[in-house]
């Protein structure tokens, strides 16, 4: 499931994973190690592949941070394809414009084919979450709130009902999150809150040399055959490359 992150060609090959219905999703990395990259182009993978009647995907993100660190795009991907235009930026500022949009996602006239958030974690101000909620684990109860009103969100485009109304086929709306590693370890920083909510946690570790990444399934590490695979890239020349699928990768 690692190349939903890459691009391969506009080939059919990935077609069958992005028509699929699947459970949310998080991507977890260091600091700098093109997160926001691999969720533009996940987004442009399934804007690209989606079947639904609306193949839209919705790109959750603050403005500031993203135009102090673009995206960057993969290497073939023309800047002017009309595929970045089924790409809608919504720009928020807190954890109560994204509850906002989830909680009135049944109110629209479509569903988008999926939903990405960027950096989910940084929307939830600690100060500021235990003086709304008066608790001091008030960040905490922020997240839960908003993962589920996004779970409930993507549970209510797989009704068969929603399609009739929605215009979205079945189960068609994908969610994906991005979130920054604890210091030690591999692990997303409110992995006991995420564990809940996500079942499928891609992990972003560094590679053997500067500025290359190994990302993992670390949900599903190992395929039919019980191979351990992974996929390795860069960030090189303001590009986005894809190195390749490793196997055997120590994890």
């Amino acid at each position: 499931m690692t190349e939903m992150f890459f691009w391969r060609g506009s080939s059919g090959s990935q077609l069958q994973q992005f028509q699929n219905p699947c459970n949310p999703l998080l991507l977890s990395g260091p600091p700098s190690s093109g997160k926001t990259s691999l969720l533009f182009q996940f987004a442009f993978n399934v804007a690209l592949h989606s079947s639904s009647s609306n193949p839209n995907v919705v790109f959750i993100c603050n403005r500031r941070r993203l135009d102090s660190k673009p995206p960057f795009l993969s290497q073939g991907i023309d800047p002017s394809s009309d595929v970045l235009h089924r790409i809608q930026m919504k720009y928020v500022n807190d954890d109560e414009d994204i509850r906002k949009y989830f909680a009135a996602f049944h109110l629209h006239d479509t569903l988008p084919a999926a939903v990405v958030i960027d950096d989910f974690g940084y929307f939830f101000d600690n100060k500021i979450c235990q003086q709304r909620y008066s608790n001091p684990r008030g960040r905490d109860l922020a997240m839960v709130k908003t993962l589920a009103l996004c779970h409930n969100a993507i549970t209510f485009a797989k009704l068969p009902f929603s399609s009739k109304f929605c215009g979205s086929q079945k189960g068609s709306c994908k969610l994906l999150l991005s979130d920054t590693h604890t210091h030690q370890g591999d692990s997303p920083r409110f992995h006991f809150i995420y564990k809940k909510w996500i079942q499928t946690t891609f992990t972003i570790k560094e590679g053997d040399v500067p500025g290359s990444f190994i990302l993992k399934d670390r949900s599903h590490p190992t395929d039919h055959t019980g191979t351990i695979k992974a996929a390795k890239y860069s960030i090189a020349l303001q590009y986005l490359v894809f190195d390749g699928i490793v196997e055997g990768q120590v994890q």
